[in-house]
């Protein structure tokens, strides 16, 4: 099988290439990394004598960071 290359035009390649992407330094100001993990645990005990009310919540949120 015999396979010839051939120089592509500028539109060819334009539409190959798909949208053009936005410059660098306007990309860095979009950066937001975000992370809030929540630990909420509510327990209650009205007109009950001699008990106890008891609320547990176990957290596990690993936050990885990159540049």
């Amino acid at each position: 099988m015999t396979e010839e290359y051939r120089k592509l035009t500028r539109e060819e390649l334009n539409a190959m290439a798909g949208e053009e992407l936005p410059e660098r330094a306007a990309m860095s100001l979009i950066n937001a990394n975000v992370a809030a993990p929540v630990n909420l645990a509510a327990a209650l005990n009205v007109a009950s004598d001699n008990s106890i009310a008891y609320a547990n919540a176990t957290q596990n949120a690993p936050i990885t960071q990159s540049n």
